[in-house]
């Protein structure tokens, strides 16, 4: 495996071990409440970059077809796998040189998949939140978050 490649696998398994358990570089203070609100409240805080949201919203009306795409491309490539079993199957052999352009179909086909969820579900698309009230647009957030604004639960709609 290249070492950029195996850099790059061992970064990303970092940053999700590091969010999942809540680790931060600089870590805030959080944000305290008396113990009779704290079970009826969320904290949210305004979006940060809205560009990223835009795109996404902007392509929006193309998303029925880029999900027929990919199932039209995931189809072609498993007929192309298929074809190159079947061809390996009937001369009793295997023959190694059938199946590159299946997994480099498969590769390709990976990694766009990845790139459009990546512009379809941006990093705010689960996290978006409305608040009665209150404008702008808001995503929910931790309460040791830099300008977190503990509001009413029942405000909240997504």
């Amino acid at each position: 495996m290249k070492p950029l490649m195996l850099f790059a696998i061992v970064a990303l398994v970092s940053i999700v071990i590091a969010v999942s358990f809540g680790m931060q570089i600089i870590p805030a203070e959080p944000t305290t409440l008396s113990p009779d609100v704290l079970a009826q409240t969320l904290y949210v805080c305004p979006t940060e970059s809205m560009f990223w949201d835009e795109f996404a919203m902007a392509i929006a009306p193309f998303r029925h077809y880029l999900v027929m795409a990919l199932f039209f491309a995931i189809m072609v490539l498993a007929f192309s796998w298929g074809w190159a079993l079947y061809q390996n199957l009937l001369t009793d052999s295997f023959k190694r040189d059938s199946f590159k352009k299946p997994w480099q179909m498969t590769k390709w086909l990976f990694w766009a998949s990845v790139i459009v969820l990546l512009f379809v579900m941006t990093p705010n698309y689960f996290r978006t939140v409305h608040v009665d009230g209150m404008p702008g647009e808001y995503v929910l957030c931790d309460s040791f978050s830099g300008n977190a604004t503990a509001v009413p639960a029942n405000t909240v709609h997504n």
